[in-house]
C-alpha cells in the first residue's frame, strides 16, 4: 500500500462471513460517533458488504463532525449523515430509530484536567442513548483499560475476570459499561460490550509509534513492555459481526490480536526493516495492560491480517513518509492519566 486511497480500500474489504452475518441481521445500521478513528472505515466496510451481498440496508452515521470535510466524504461514499451533539437531549431524541446501533461515542485524551466532561460523555450519555434505543441491538465500544495490569505470564485478562480500572478515564469507561448493562436488563435490550485494545492502521497506533521512534532514533520506554493490537479492518469486522451475538445481559467480548507482543521485539523487527538501531530506556515490568481475546476468535475466527504483515506494511509506510495522524495511543501509560 502506497497511498491513503489504497489503505482505505484495504480497510473496507468485507469477508464472506461479514456479508453472511449482515444478511441475517434485520434492519439498518446507525454508527453513533462515526467521526472517530474507526468510524469512517467501518461505515465503508459495512456499505461494501451490503452492496456485495445485495442487501437492502442503509448505513447512517451520526457525529458532531468536527473534522472538516468528513461529512461530505461519507455522503459521497453512500452514508446518510446526521450532525448531533449527544449532550443535547433534543438532538439525541431526533435521531432515527434503528434496529442496529454501533455506539462509539466517548472521550479519552484530555481527560486529565477535564474529568467531568469525560464522565458526562462516557457514563451519562450512555444512559440517555440506551433509553432512546431500547428496542435496538447495541454494540457498545469499550476498552481493555477497564482491566487492571496483569502478569505477562497470564496471557491477558479474560472477560470473566475482575475489572480494575486505573485512572479516571478507565473508571468512566467501566461506568459506561455498567450504565448500558443496567438498561439492558431494565429494558431487555440485547447488547455486546466490545472491549477493544489496540486497533491500528498505517496512520496511527502502537506499532506506528514504535516504528517512527526507531526510524528517528528516539528512545522507546520499555516500562510497559508488552501490548496487544489488531488491524483496524479486522476490528471493524468484529464490531459489525458483534450485532449477531448481542444478548441480555450484555455479551462481553475482548477484541485484540492473538499475540502478547514484546515491544522490544517489535522495535528490533522494525530496526531490521528500517536499517537502524533501536534505543531503549528502562526495563520491562512484570505486568502490562493485556487482554485475552480467545472468545472473540471462537465467535468470529482469527484476524485476517497477521502481526508480521502489519509490521511489514507499517515499516514500508514509514520508509516512504506516508501520512500519519497525530493521535498517540499513550500505550506507555501505567498510571491511567490520559
Amino acid at each position: 500500500m502506497n497511498t491513503v486511497e489504497q489503505l482505505e480500500a484495504k480497510l473496507a474489504e468485507p469477508s464472506d462471513a461479514l456479508i453472511d452475518d449482515l444478511a441475517q441481521t434485520e434492519g439498518d445500521l446507525l454508527l453513533l460517533g462515526i467521526g472517530g478513528k474507526m468510524g469512517p472505515s467501518m461505515a465503508r466496510l459495512a456499505l461494501n458488504a451490503i452492496r456485495k451481498g445485495g442487501l437492502n440496508k442503509k448505513v447512517i452515521g451520526a457525529s458532531r463532525f468536527s473534522s472538516p470535510g468528513l461529512r461530505e466524504e461519507l455522503e459521497r461514499d453512500g452514508v446518510e449523515t446526521i450532525a448531533v451533539d449527544l449532550l443535547n437531549d433534543t438532538e439525541l431524541q431526533r435521531l432515527p430509530d434503528v434496529e442496529n446501533l454501533i455506539y462509539m461515542a466517548g472521550n479519552k485524551f484530555g481527560t486529565s484536567g477535564n474529568e467531568s466532561f469525560s464522565w458526562a460523555m462516557n457514563a451519562y450519555v450512555p444512559g440517555r442513548v440506551a433509553e432512546k434505543f431500547k428496542r435496538s441491538r447495541i454494540v457498545v465500544f469499550s476498552t481493555g483499560n477497564v482491566y487492571p495490569l496483569t502478569p505477562i505470564a497470564r496471557g491477558g485478562a479474560t472477560e470473566d475476570g475482575e475489572t480494575g480500572p486505573i485512572g479516571e478515564y478507565a473508571q468512566s469507561c467501566l461506568g459506561r459499561e455498567r450504565v448500558f448493562e443496567y438498561f439492558a436488563k431494565k429494558n431487555g435490550t440485547p447488547m455486546t460490550i466490545f472491549r477493544l485494545n489496540y486497533a491500528i492502521d498505517l496512520r496511527y497506533g502502537v506499532l506506528l509509534e514504535i516504528a517512527k521512534a526507531v526510524k528517528e532514533g528516539r528512545t522507546i520506554d520499555l516500562r510497559m513492555g508488552h501490548a496487544n493490537c489488531i488491524w483496524q479492518g479486522d476490528a471493524n469486522e468484529f464490531a459489525l459481526r458483534s450485532l449477531r451475538v448481542c444478548s441480555t445481559p450484555p455479551n462481553v467480548v475482548n477484541v485484540t490480536g492473538p499475540e502478547t507482543i514484546s515491544l522490544r521485539w517489535a522495535a528490533e523487527e522494525f530496526a531490521k526493516r528500517l536499517g537502524t538501531d533501536p534505543v531503549f530506556d528502562g526495563t520491562e515490568s512484570d505486568t502490562a495492560l493485556l487482554s485475552n481475546a480467545a472468545k472473540s476468535f471462537q465467535l468470529f475466527g482469527y484476524p485476517r491480517v497477521s502481526l508480521a504483515q502489519m509490521i511489514d506494511w507499517i515499516a514500508d509506510w514509514v520508509k516512504q513518509g506516508g501520512q500519519t495522524w497525530n493521535k498517540p495511543t499513550h500505550f506507555q501509560e501505567r498510571e491511567g492519566k490520559f
